[in-house]
């Protein structure tokens, strides 16, 4: 089975490969699934021939399901699709699973018979309110699950402050939420914070927190501020700046490139 064996050890960039709506969902248009396969496959290409680490394959619904759960169909469409990213691009090239906004248990799943080597989590711990009802994270289920299919070595991004996170109820820091979130046996957090200056003192307080723990970006990051954000993190999820036109357009392997050549020009 491939690992995700350089998580944390170098700064990796990873490409967001949005994809439209999935059979099973109710904005799902039949007989587009042959064509969502085929951009994403193309997608993380670019991303790989560009010199990604490797592409986060996220769903992109108009709602969804608050509860750790997703329909069967959608389930097995995203496992093809995972699957044929795979055989397309290469074993170095990690490639990750996230069934929004929080189908835990189906990510691994697919993560595990596709070949994928990672999933990013909306809540491992806690609970988000979102536009579509309150996400309740189960971190007993999902770790139970995650050893009883065996995907111990499917690794676990979970998200403790951005787009897609924020915690509910009585307060808590970044911080805290990260090391809540290592405690319960997530591999690496996830953060992001659309001023440059609050992202890096997040980061930080979560290094000083929990030090064994690698940080990644999970949105705002582009050009520009990719030499600062990357000297102080581990990774980061790259979407919009290396898609032509915005966000869901065609990745660009120029931009994708220009990308990496920063984050690479920080590890010299």
């Amino acid at each position: 089975m491939p690992e995700f064996t350089t998580l944390g050890t170098r700064k990796s960039v990873l490409g967001m490969v949005h994809l439209r709506p999935l059979p099973g969902t109710p904005f799902y248009e039949e007989g587009s699934l042959e064509k969502i396969l085929e951009t994403a496959v193309s997608s993380a290409r670019a991303l790989h021939e560009g010199g990604a680490d490797g592409c986060l394959i996220q769903t992109v619904d108009r709602v969804y399901s608050v509860e750790d759960e997703s329909d069967p169909a959608r389930t097995a469409a995203m496992s093809l699709i995972v699957r044929a990213v795979v055989q397309a691009t290469g074993p170095e090239f990690q490639v990750g699973v996230q069934l929004m906004r929080n189908a835990l248990k189906a990510s691994l799943a697919v993560a595990k018979v596709a070949g994928g080597t990672y999933i990013r989590a909306g809540a491992v711990v806690g609970a988000t309110l979102t536009t579509h009802g309150m996400v309740q994270a189960d971190p007993l289920g999902v770790m139970e699950y995650r050893g009883k299919i065996g995907a111990m070595g499917i690794k676990v991004i979970a998200e403790v402050d951005s787009m897609h996170f924020r915690w509910f109820g009585e307060e808590k820091t970044t911080a805290e939420v990260a090391r809540a979130a290592r405690y319960v046996g997530a591999d690496a957090v996830s953060l992001c914070h659309p001023d440059e200056d609050t992202a890096l003192e997040m980061i930080a307080s979560v290094r000083r927190a929990v030090p064994d723990v690698p940080v990644f970006l999970a949105g705002h990051a582009n050009h520009d501020n990719a030499a600062r954000l990357m000297a102080a993190a581990d990774g980061a999820f790259v979407g919009t700046c290396l898609e032509r036109g915005g966000w869901g357009g065609q990745i660009d392997i120029d931009r994708v490139k220009r990308y990496v050549d920063i984050v690479r020009a920080l590890e010299r």
